[in-house]
């Protein structure tokens, strides 16, 4: 053995989720995400059967019913308690150890798309072709969609060295990423100095090799001032690596992690876990996200696209859709879709954030100190809670109003006769009303806490100044907010069990 200054051991005291007896085991084991992916890759394949052979009804079609109200109700509540576990458990990355070692030689994803920019234009994409093509009511659209993921990920994992498909493209992918900000846990080390000492680096590079590599780490002993010789033998029955390229140890961020726990199959010295953490603490962290233009307009569009997607389902959205045809002289659905949607989702996020920028620059005289990006970028996270209400009281609504509805159609889909009338029930409007109102309103406080602390570290005394123009933006955001779900909405999905 050999000695080094105990000055230098720096442990992670967080609790690490991996520690419990019987779920942490399970998450560790070289199968453990297969136990999360193959039901969701069952459930997968059902939804693509039955949307291409199955009723047309949406209300009777798991194609339909599946992704549109269930998935989207439950990933926000894991995504605030747990974190990105339907990433963990994605069944459309299954392929991904096949196509991965196919790609061991293979290239990055070219420099110049590394970035938001392809995900916001899917993200985009997504939410104008469901409403355009009317995707809540279309079982074998759904179905397609569903196929073209399978085909998507698999092509860009086996082409691409890095996991392309989860990083830059997967719209669910970079919604879970945002939104996983907020949760209580995220990949950590537990002593820094081991990871420095690692040779192989295997949480990011992974521990598999075509022919076994054999080598000798020297590692600290934790709580001491000795190191060990550790022998590493990476081989054929190694472990993929992160599929995001991110080094353990510089982790700050749940952004781009998939949760998927290769990097702690991977670590030959069981040095990462599942740390448990202050809910949303990297929001308040000052460089925990890069200032890029990318990242920072992607959670002010996601809170804008919130918006835009519940107002399509509200009556006031056909008044728009008529003034536009008979004022602007549009006769296309299309176009008239597109307006609303670019004008919703793309312009007026930029535009507000923009704005409120240069107002708190204004205020606080600080143009020189501060660039317009680097303003945008401190507070753009601010809007990562408010944005999250937005999309918890609309998923809510689906979900909850019939919450086991899918059951009486895996019945059917089985060739069982449905339990309609046992499984129909629901909370009541009202309920769920009040609901979204708290979870609106918590998610304003949250964020108006987050422009405070934002506005102090910029602006010092002239911090309650600076940070106006965010909090009237806030404001501004969450009446619209209360006033979309204060209308009649649509009960896409949902619509047989009330006809």
């Amino acid at each position: 053995m050999t000695t080094r200054s105990p000055a230098t051991y720096r442990p992670n005291t967080a609790f690490d989720l991996l520690r419990l007896p019987v779920i942490g085991r399970l998450l560790r084991s070289r199968w453990g995400r297969l136990t999360f992916q193959i039901p969701l890759a069952i459930i997968a394949i059902a939804v693509i059967l039955d949307g291409l052979t199955g009723p047309p009804e949406a209300a009777r079609n798991l194609a339909t019913v599946t992704p549109w109200v269930q998935y989207r109700g439950l990933v926000v509540v894991a995504l605030l308690l747990v974190g990105n576990l339907f990433c963990m458990g994605c069944p459309f990355t299954m392929p991904r150890t096949l196509a991965r070692r196919l790609s061991i030689r293979g290239r990055r994803f070219p420099l110049l798309l590394r970035n938001k920019w392809l995900a916001i234009a899917s993200l985009f994409g997504l939410f104008f072709i469901y409403e355009w093509l009317d995707l809540w009511a279309s079982p074998v659209l759904t179905a397609w969609v569903a196929i073209a993921y399978f085909v998507a990920s698999f092509v860009l994992e086996a082409v691409f060295t890095e996991s392309a498909f989860c990083k830059y493209v997967c719209p669910l992918g970079t919604f879970n990423f945002v939104y996983a900000t907020l949760s209580p846990t995220q990949i950590g080390v537990k002593n820094a100095d081991v990871c420095a000492s690692c040779g192989g680096k295997e949480c990011v590079n992974g521990s598999y090799a075509p022919e076994p590599v054999i080598r000798v780490d020297t590692i600290p002993i934790a709580g001491t001032g000795d190191t060990v010789a550790k022998t590493v033998t990476d081989g054929p029955q190694g472990t993929l690596g992160c599929g995001t390229l991110l080094f353990a140890p510089q982790i700050s961020s749940n952004l781009d992690c998939t949760f998927c726990l290769d990097c702690v199959r991977a670590c030959p010295h069981a040095n990462i876990g599942l740390m448990a953490r202050t809910p949303g603490r990297e929001l308040a962290r000052p460089g925990a996200w890069p200032q890029r233009w990318d990242i920072s307009l992607l959670p002010v569009m996601l809170t804008f696209i919130g918006l835009t997607n519940a107002f399509a389902m509200v009556p006031p959205v056909y008044e728009l859709q008529r003034w536009l045809v008979e004022v602007a002289g549009l006769r296309s659905e299309l176009l008239v879709l597109l307006l609303i949607f670019v004008v919703g989702n793309l312009l007026l996020p930029a535009l507000a954030a923009g704005l409120a920028a240069q107002l708190s620059r204004l205020l606080t005289d600080t143009r020189k100190k501060y660039s317009l990006r680097a303003t945008v970028a401190a507070f753009a996270p601010t809007f990562v809670p408010l944005g999250f209400g937005i999309w918890f009281a609309h998923y809510s609504f689906h979900f909850l109003i019939a919450p086991f509805s899918v059951i009486p159609i895996a019945q059917e889909f089985l060739g069982l006769p449905g339990a309609w009338e046992q499984f129909s029930g629901g909370l009541s409007v009202e309920a769920i009303g009040l609901l979204q109102v708290i979870v609106l309103l918590g998610g304003l406080a949250w964020s108006a806490w987050l422009t405070q602390r934002a506005a102090l570290r910029l602006y010092g005394r002239r911090g309650f100044i600076g940070q106006l123009p965010w909090m009237l933006l806030l404001l501004i955001l969450v009446f619209i907010a209360i006033q979309i779900f204060a209308q009649p909405m649509e009960m896409r999905g949902t619509e047989f069990l009330f006809s």
